[in-house]
């Protein structure tokens, strides 16, 4: 299995990190996909329109799936937790997103690897930087340099439950 795939996730409708912790055992239990690292969980506030604050996480996948065929798992588990696409970065019940791919670069109309709003994204960024601290961007830039690019926005670590 390769590994080096990060996915993030959020949620900010229902109980968002009920749905997060289900995510990440909807994913480990797949038979092509092992959940190998979990970031803690982050309360963040919501980029678009005012809505609820989301809950984030970053998990490092290792799978022999190809990048799209693992974003139809990602989807059809968002899906499995009927999240709608109606508002462009609206409010969901689950959101899983293919951050990265080993190292590969992809520019595709379906698939954009890294993906595109890392580097913009806090709640990103730093669940990744426990998880994967020595990690680069594609651009050669450490996870830890583009944290410092991000460091004004809000993103509060919730405790354990």
């Amino acid at each position: 299995m390769k590994d080096g795939i990060f996915v993030g996730l959020g949620s900010n409708m229902g109980n968002s990190l009920a749905n997060c912790q289900k995510a990440i055992t909807a994913l480990n239990s797949h038979t092509d996909i092992q959940v190998l690292k979990v970031s803690d969980f982050y309360q963040t506030k919501a980029v678009g329109p005012e809505q609820p604050d989301f809950v984030n996480a970053v998990v490092e996948l290792a799978t022999f799936l190809a990048p799209l065929d693992l974003l139809d798992v990602l989807q059809a588990t968002e899906q499995q937790f009927n999240r709608v696409r109606t508002i462009h970065w609206g409010p969901r019940t689950l959101d899983c997103d293919l951050l990265y791919y080993q190292h590969k670069v992809v520019n595709q109309p379906r698939l954009q690897l890294p993906h595109p709003e890392i580097c913009q994204r806090a709640f990103v960024l730093v669940p990744l930087a426990q998880i994967a601290p020595t990690w680069c961007h594609t651009n050669g830039e450490s996870i830890q340099l583009l944290i410092e690019n991000v460091k004004d926005q809000d993103i509060q670590a919730l405790t354990a439950v």
